[in-house]
């Protein structure tokens, strides 16, 4: 999914575009976004800095949360090594014992009897 964000310079020309092929706000697209609004506003009516300093505690506070819950994550993850666990293969079900948690881009990752890159969400059984 891809966000994009135009906005309108008082003098009818339009700022940089900011392109967010993620779909996701993270630090540097808020702040992206912040000088695509500054550069926007209107000079005889700017806007307020607490407002500005309201959205960045509002994205602060979403990061935190996020990271939040990708610890939680990894911990069950984690927790998970050495145990037998069965997943979901193709149209099979694959079954082994849990050996090393990575983290991607994708998620957390499981390797599983040597089988690299098993999608945590995948597993159907643990034991």
């Amino acid at each position: 999914m891809t966000t994009q964000i135009n906005a309108v310079e008082p003098g009818g020309g339009s700022p940089p575009q900011v392109n967010n092929p993620n779909g996701t706000l993270n630090q540097d697209t808020f702040l992206q976004v912040l000088v695509a609004q500054l550069k926007a506003q209107n000079p005889l009516s700017p806007a307020s800095s607490s407002e500005y300093l309201g959205e960045l505690v509002s994205l602060t506070e979403v990061e935190q949360i996020t990271n939040l819950a990708n610890a939680g994550q990894l911990s069950g993850a984690v927790s998970l090594i050495g145990h037998t666990v069965a997943y979901k293969s193709g149209n099979e079900t694959a079954t082994g014992t849990v050996e090393k948690v990575q983290v991607t881009n994708e998620g957390v990752t499981l390797t599983v009897s040597g089988h690299a890159g098993v999608p945590e969400n995948e597993l159907t059984e643990v034991s």
